[in-house]
């Protein structure tokens, strides 16, 4: 399914089946999730996509051949392919450990092609071995609303001072991470679309200690909070939710324009900050996480040729956890 202009429905076509390159790895794809970010580049949110583009980065699929230089992979293995495709790993962020901020860095589905696809290749150091415990279709979401979502918590986490963690905007991304939250002993706090009362339901049914509109505050004050919605308003919203010292992470690689906000709800050592990409590091402690435990993923599944129609659903809110395209 390919996007030939920002705006343009996706159209089926044929294109020959990508050779892989010395460090790179052909897969047959199985599985892709639909993404928030695949509708922000759909949308034209995130500038300058390359073009023709094929969207998505939850990727799951079998190597079926490796390039020359590639070590440590198998043909035949089931791998994941996420949103950080290629680094340079020479500049200065990537000689600090932060290939997340990489200068040079490529983006599966965005500036690489990605897995709305039967075949896609990738940079064989950015692909990850996915646990055997998870079918095709359930592990896709893990891929980038588990990745994303896992570490814009262990930021939140590493600031909170106690147990109370909001989430604002429960959808593929809050129905994994929640799971973890409360299996560390979080009480969750969940935050949906005003007069949302059937997501705020499906909330509580995975745990929800509160479940509510984003326009209310919570009963007690909040530790911290992560924003999953792309509304740049919920942060002084959850601003005025979080207590002193508490954490504002916003977890999405795009949002609306923050309004301006008084610094009286800043003051008292509160904190605002973002959530870019992933590490490799990243995923492998989250994988192994996904090992350890069952993490239970709600998933709505389409045919490739669908791929259109999924993005439409999620764009209208009509999905509870995640769409996943199935290759035939």
């Amino acid at each position: 399914m390919v996007l030939e202009r920002v705006g343009d429905l996706l159209r089926m076509q044929d294109l020959p089946i990508p050779e892989p390159g010395e460090s790179q790895v052909l897969i047959r794809v199985r599985a892709c999730g639909v993404c928030r970010t695949d509708l922000h580049v759909f949308d034209g949110d995130l500038p300058r996509p390359k073009l023709p583009l094929i969207l998505g980065h939850e990727v799951v699929g079998e190597i079926v051949q490796l390039g020359s230089w590639v070590e440590g992979l198998q043909v035949g293995q089931r791998v994941g392919v996420p949103w950080l495709g290629h680094t340079c790993s020479q500049c200065r962020f990537c000689e600090a450990g932060r290939e997340n901020l990489c200068e040079f860095a490529q983006f599966t589905g965005y500036t690489l092609d990605g897995g709305y696809a039967e075949y896609t290749v990738a940079d064989a150091r950015y692909v990850f071995p996915l646990p055997d415990n998870y079918d095709d279709v359930a592990v896709a979401p893990l891929l980038c609303a588990g990745l994303i979502g896992y570490r814009s918590y262990r930021i939140a986490r590493h600031e909170m001072r106690g147990s109370r963690l909001g989430i604002y905007g429960f959808g593929a991304a809050a129905h994994i991470l929640i799971q973890i939250a409360r299996r560390d002993g979080m009480r969750v706090f969940a935050f949906t679309r005003p007069g949302d009362y059937a997501t705020q339901d499906y909330a509580r049914s995975l745990g929800a200690w509160w479940a509510g509109g984003s326009d209310q505050l919570p009963p007690e004050p909040l530790d911290g909070a992560i924003l999953f919605a792309p509304i740049g308003s919920l942060v002084p919203a959850a601003l005025h939710a979080v207590d002193k010292g508490g954490v504002v992470v916003c977890g999405g690689i795009h949002m609306s324009d923050i309004p301006s906000f008084p610094y009286s709800i800043l003051w008292g050592e509160r904190v605002v900050r973002s959530v870019a990409n992933l590490t490799r590091a990243d995923g492998e402690e989250f994988f192994e996480k996904a090992r350890q435990f069952q993490i239970e993923t709600h998933t709505t599944p389409f045919p490739l040729e669908q791929a259109n129609e999924a993005l439409r659903a999620l764009k209208e809110g009509k999905l509870h956890g995640a769409a996943v395209l199935q290759m035939q």
